[in-house]
């Protein structure tokens, strides 16, 4: 009763802030960067952080009113399909490891989607194990120096910034001589190649840093850090990923109740009983990413987060299965082969041949569901921990 009472004087209040904002920035006319730019100034952006950056230091449960009060007077968005990364994962990365100084310089220009972010993580011999990535930064007075080769880059042919996680320290443990940076993908000595995927599309790319500079002070966290401030970053990736907000039959198993519903020639009894139980598996999907989501405004993501991700792309591949079986030789029809560099995903407005071929990758990006049930199984239920045979210097590992 409690939480309740005051609970409402906040909802009242924030719903009064919007209506004044709105009353006072026109939002079918003018600019719309300047009206995103006034709505982050207003801390109207991201109602849960704090006042100056974007917030007001509420609960995050108030953010889906905001937003929906925003699309009803028909405000420019900031696109969140294009940025996904940069709102998912870099934006809780700085305010949680970021100094007051970087927070002040990148949220605002995130958020509006003037600039988008990738992540430099995986490498072709570090993908599974990051904390075994051979990318090296080397000091060079207020400088880094980078090289190496990063892989599986969303959106790294449209980013402004990336996550870069790189070597600092050869000579500790691999998960201590890691450190953190933040580096403009627009300088020369960083080249982006695409990755083609059996989509035809390429959202996906291969990096290369050669002699790549990135100043000190883009550092996000202490030097040796890095890996600290990465998990950071890959538990806020699998909330993103799996645990967002969508309404009662909502996501993949939005389509396949359509079809289901709208031709009803297609049906048969074993399918029924399919489409029964990934109906109910993707409510209680849905109604668990509340519950977490609940239990981010107290405080950072933990490894939650991973099961939810795990449960997400196991759905996706079962209800794309369906979708293509339900559909027959339609399911099987797909001459969209063009390559194309798209930014992102795009599950809804393609067929089902597309949704069935891409949510393959769901099972592999931000964490391989092998990796994540480890985690589940050491993390959240308390297993023992497997036995490692890499606790020695980074570079005296086998490569």
């Amino acid at each position: 009763m409690t939480t309740q009472t005051q609970a409402a004087p906040d909802a009242d209040g924030l719903r009064a802030a919007v209506a004044a904002f709105l009353a006072a920035h026109d939002p079918t006319g003018g600019d719309p960067l300047d009206f995103l730019r006034a709505r982050f100034d207003a801390g109207l952006a991201w109602v849960h952080y704090p006042a100056g950056l974007g917030g007001r230091g509420m609960s995050r449960s108030l953010q889906t009113a905001v937003d929906r009060a925003f699309a009803d007077a028909h405000a420019p968005g900031n696109h969140p399909e294009r940025n996904g990364i940069g709102l998912g994962m870099a934006a809780p990365t700085i305010l949680a490891c970021g100094s007051a100084e970087q927070q002040q310089r990148w949220l605002r220009p995130l958020w509006t989607g003037e600039e988008i972010w990738c992540q430099l993580f995986s490498e072709p011999g570090a993908g599974s194990d990051l904390a075994g990535l051979a990318t090296r930064a080397v000091r060079d007075g207020d400088d880094w120096v980078v090289n190496g080769q990063k892989v599986w880059t969303s959106s790294a042919h449209v980013a402004r910034r990336a996550l870069l996680v790189a070597r600092t320290d050869p000579d500790v443990p691999k998960h201590d001589g890691l450190t953190y940076f933040a580096l403009d993908m627009r300088q020369p000595g960083v080249e982006v190649r695409p990755l083609r995927q059996m989509t035809g599309e390429a959202e996906f790319n291969e990096v290369f840093l050669t002699d790549a500079r990135v100043s000190d002070a883009d550092r996000i966290g202490e030097v040796g850090q890095g890996w600290q401030v990465a998990m950071a970053t890959l538990m806020n990736e699998r909330v993103s990923i799996g645990g967002g907000a969508a309404p009662r039959e909502g996501g993949m198993i939005a389509s396949a109740a359509r079809t289901w519903r709208q031709r009803p020639e297609l049906r048969s009894p074993g399918l029924h009983d399919r489409i029964l139980r990934l109906w109910a598996d993707a409510e209680v999907a849905r109604l668990a990413g509340i519950r977490l989501r609940q239990q981010l405004a107290a405080g950072q993501p933990g490894p939650e987060g991973s099961a939810a991700k795990l449960v997400f792309a196991r759905l996706n591949q079962e209800i794309s299965d369906f979708e293509v079986e339900l559909t027959g030789p339609d399911g099987l029809r797909y001459d969209d082969w063009t390559m194309r560099r798209p930014e992102g995903a795009n599950f809804f407005g393609r067929n089902p041949a597309y949704r069935f071929l891409r949510s393959r990758g769901n099972s592999i990006e931000g964490g391989t569901s092998e990796i994540l049930r480890n985690i589940i199984a050491e993390r959240v239920l308390g297993l023992p921990r497997e036995q490692r045979a890499d606790t020695g210097p980074w570079k005296d590992l086998p490569r």
